[in-house]
Parts: structure tokens; C-alpha cells; sequence
């Protein structure tokens, strides 16, 4: 009788894999409450890693973590217009605290401009506390009504900046500095997802922002995902929050604002962009598990080199670890690293270490190697990188197979639905952004025709690159 496939196949039913993967590698599951979700070891493992790449780097970029309250007045939200009716829909809120009608609603956090610019608007006096440049990782709440685990889920992990600066220039160079040197550089250097830089349309823009710019991904079934946003608030909030300061020639102004954010939809576009029919692949410079030691049979000598491979590899650098488990079949084992997608794994047996030499498995090709034990680890940086590379190389080679440059909006919404469809946006306009929606393909972003980022949605001779998307 035949096995089984351990998971759906990608071309038979994608979004069935991808709950497949979720499973099988013990990623996430349902939480209690429809929308929520418990994020087991190994995805919070992928998360972390995340959050260390880009906390880092947004430190770089002179922001300072902090803190602030997940319940929210429901009066700050009202006090900008668009903000407020942008997230009406999504929002949850708590009424009943205490076993008492609460005199005012309480917001869940769906977002912290509010909360935030109420506090800016106090720790602002004078053009010598600016900018002032804060992020905070939290959960959010945002009703989904149809959620998916990672992409769209009620309640999400995310980081969120928010910034206050004396002048519009240093706002707008700040934003597009956080997509292009924090979201992008982990994107495309880590994660090994290539992505499109671009601002968003008016009817994309995000609820109160003047202007919003994007990083676009493409999943391994040709549909986008909007990985992380950077926007430039203009003067709305610090208006709405009385937010100012006093300039150097004493008078007063509003401060002009950014926000920008990543979330746990990055895991899900990780799986999506890089994973094939046996689970994840993961690139070597995220992976929490580098290189893996499989232990074949618990041998005198096996053990003894499997711990010596161990310990070099350790020592060398490398996230690693030891699956000694011989009680559970090696098969088995094999697949399970496979599923978690853990780029390199050194198959220590008997027969092997007799002609003294190891196995390595290359998890993004599957290809296998004898190699000399005394080899083996000094080898294992060179051929992580290799990794990292192809995996780049490869979903760089898929979008650009599934980008099609097309003349007419009608032919961008039958292109779309296997890919990008790219065509100039003066061809698109928002009338066209209405019949392309008739079709499920919006604009995911907007870019100069040299694939450079513009500086707003309203520069002539842009180019529009639209798609399906999660």
C-alpha cells in the first residue's frame, strides 16, 4: 500500500499546504477564540529570530524601545477623523470592566498613533527633543473575518514606530529610511525575500497617513503579501493631540510624524515564498537551527564524532544542536528536519565514520554529500551561505518569471492572477483601481520606472505593479 504524502502538494492545493506546513511542523495552531492563535516553539523560534534582525537595525537607525498600554480611550481614537473610520470596522472594544458599564469604551489596541501622540504631545517642548524616535513590540487586535494563521489573524505580534520631527524633509527622509535600510535589508539579506519597494495609492494609503510606503513580496502561488509598510503622518495627529514644540526662533509648531510596522505576517510569507512539498526552507541566516547532527546509531564511536562535530560547529559560530533520539527511526527523523526546514544536516552512522566521513544534506536542493569528519564543519559556513544564496536566487528567478509588463487595465487583472501584472499607473488611475478590484487585483504599490522608490503617489510617469493578494 502506499504512503501517504506527508504533506498536500503545492500545485495540487497551495493554501492546503500551507496549513499542512503550519501543522506538520509544529508552527502554530488555532487558538480558543476564532481569529487568535498560539504560536508554538519553533514558530515563536522563527519569530525571534526575526525580531533580533530587526530590532537591531532599528536601533541603528536611533529609535529607542518602549511601552504602552494595550487599552486605548475610545476618545483618542475620534480625535482624527480618518484614523477612526479606517479602523471602525476592525476594532474590539471593552465596555464591561469590573462587572460595571465602563463610563467611556476602551479600545483594544489596533494600532498606537493615538496613544502614542498623547504622551508625545507631553514629553515635546522644545525643537531639542526632537526628533524623538520610539518603538515598541506588542500585540495588536484587529477583528479579522477571515483569518489565517500568520497572514491575517485577530490578534498579531508586531513591532510599531512611531517618530516626531522639527521639519516635513527629516519626517519624509526618516520613513523611507526604516523601509529601505530596517524592512528591506531583512527582507532581502535574511529572510531571502526579494521584494518591491514602491508608495501606496490614495485608496491604499494607510488610515491618517499623507503618504505610505510598502516592501511587496511574491508567495510561491504568484499572489502578493504586503511584508511591511513605513508611513509619514504629516502634521494630522500632532494637530488632533496638540503636539508641538518651540522652534529656535521661539515660536510654536507641530511636530511632523512617521509610523511604521512589521508583524508576525512574515512567518507566513517566509513559509510561502520558500517552502516546497517536504515543509520549510528556511535560509541559514534566520533558521533557529542552522545545522542539525544526526546521531544514525548510538555507537561508541558515532557518538564520539557526532559530539565532536557538535562542539566544532558550536564553537564556530552556528546555531546547531544534536539529535541523538536513536530510539525514534531515522526515517522519521529525517523527515521531521525536513518539514522544519533546517538548512544543513550531518548524517553520523557506522558505516560512515568506518570510512571516515559523514553525511551532509543540503535541505534547500536536497543533495547529499560524503564528506571527511575532519572536513565537515569547517565546511558548513561556506555551504550555509551557498544556501541563503539559492534561496534568494531562486524566488528572485520565480517573481521574475510571474511579472508581466501588460498595456490595459483589462489585461493587468487577467495577468495578476497568477502574478504581478505591471503597467504605468496613469493607464490605472483609481477608476481603474475599481475594475481591477472587481477582480480581487488592487495596486500593491506604485514605483519610478527604473524600479527606484518615489517620494510620493503623486509623482508624474509612475509605474503601477498590481496582484492578488493575502
Amino acid at each position: 500500500m502506499a504512503k501517504a504524502p506527508v504533506l498536500t502538494p503545492r500545485a495540487v492545493d497551495f493554501p492546503r499546504w500551507y496549513q499542512d506546513v503550519i501543522a506538520r511542523a509544529e508552527l502554530a495552531e488555532n487558538g480558543p477564540v476564532r481569529g487568535t492563535m498560539v504560536i508554538r516553539p519553533n514558530g515563536y523560534a522563527i519569530w525571534e529570530r526575526m525580531q533580533a534582525e530587526i530590532d537591531a537595525r532599528i536601533k541603528q537607525a536611533g529609535a529607542q524601545n518602549a511601552y504602552f498600554p494595550l487599552f486605548i480611550p475610545e476618545s483618542y481614537l475620534r480625535k482624527e477623523a480618518e484614523h477612526v473610520e479606517g479602523f471602525s470596522p476592525e476594532l474590539a472594544v471593552v465596555t464591561i470592566g469590573g462587572g460595571k458599564e465602563l463610563e467611556e469604551p476602551i479600545v483594544v489596541r489596533p494600532t498606537s498613533e493615538t496613544i502614542i501622540n498623547s504622551y508625545f504631545a507631553k514629553w515635546i517642548q522644545s525643537y531639542r527633543d526632537l526628533p524623538l524616535l520610539i518603538n515598541q513590540w506588542a500585540n495588536v487586535v484587529r477583528w479579522e473575518l477571515r483569518p489565517r494563521l500568520f497572514l491575517r489573524t485577530t490578534e498579531f505580534l508586531w513591532q510599531e514606530g512611531h517618530t516626531a520631527h522639527a521639519s516635513e524633509v527629516d519626517a519624509h527622509a526618516y520613513a523611507r529610511r526604516i523601509l529601505t535600510e530596517v524592512y528591506r535589508s531583512v527582507m532581502v539579506d535574511v529572510l531571502a525575500v526579494p521584494v518591491e519597494l514602491g508608495v501606496k495609492t490614495a485608496r491604499e494609503r494607510f488610515a491618517g497617513a499623507t503618504a505610505s510606503w510598502t516592501c511587496e513580496g511574491m508567495m510561491g502561488d504568484g499572489k502578493a503579501v504586503q511584508m511591511g509598510t513605513s508611513h509619514e503622518l504629516g502634521q494630522n495627529f500632532a494637530k488632533a493631540f496638540g503636539t508641538t514644540y518651540s522652534s529656535e526662533t521661539g515660536a510654536q509648531e507641530h511636530v511632523w510624524q512617521t509610523s511604521w510596522g512589521v508583524s508576525t505576517r512574515l512567518v507566513g510569507a517566509l513559509i510561502m515564498a520558500h517552502g516546497d512539498d517536504n515543509g520549510l526552507r528556511l535560509p541559514p541566516r534566520l533558521a533557529p537551527v542552522q545545522v542539525v547532527v544526526v546521531l544514525i546509531r548510538d555507537e561508541a564511536d558515532t557518538r564520539s564524532v557526532a559530539e565532536r562535530l557538535l562542539a566544532e560547529l558550536k564553537g564556530a559560530g552556528h546555531r546547531t544542536l544534536l539529535d541523538d533520539r536513536v530510539d525514534v527511526s531515522f526515517g522519521r527523523r529525517a523527515v521531521e528536519w525536513e518539514l522544519r526546514g533546517v538548512p544543513l544536516r550531518l548524517e553520523v552512522g557506522p558505516r560512515d565514520v568506518a570510512d571516515g566521513q559523514v553525511t551532509v544534506v543540503r535541505r534547500d536542493d536536497g543533495s547529499k554529500r560524503q564528506v571527511a569528519i575532519a572536513l565537515a564543519a569547517a565546511g558548513a559556513a561556506a555551504t550555509l551561505e551557498e544556501i541563503q544564496g539559492a534561496l534568494l536566487r531562486q524566488a528572485q528567478e520565480f517573481q521574475d518569471a510571474h511579472t508581466v509588463a501588460v498595456d490595459s487595465v483589462d489585461e493587468a487583472a487577467e495577468a495578476a492572477q497568477s502574478g504581478f501584472a505591471v503597467l504605468p499607473w496613469s493607464l490605472v488611475g483609481p477608476e481603474g483601481e475599481d475594475r481591477l478590484a472587481a477582480s480581487a487585483v488592487t495596486v500593491r504599490c506604485l514605483q519610478r520606472p527604473d524600479g527606484s522608490l518615489a517620494d510620493s503617489a503623486t509623482e508624474a510617469g509612475l509605474i503601477a505593479i498590481c496582484g492578488r493578494a493575502y
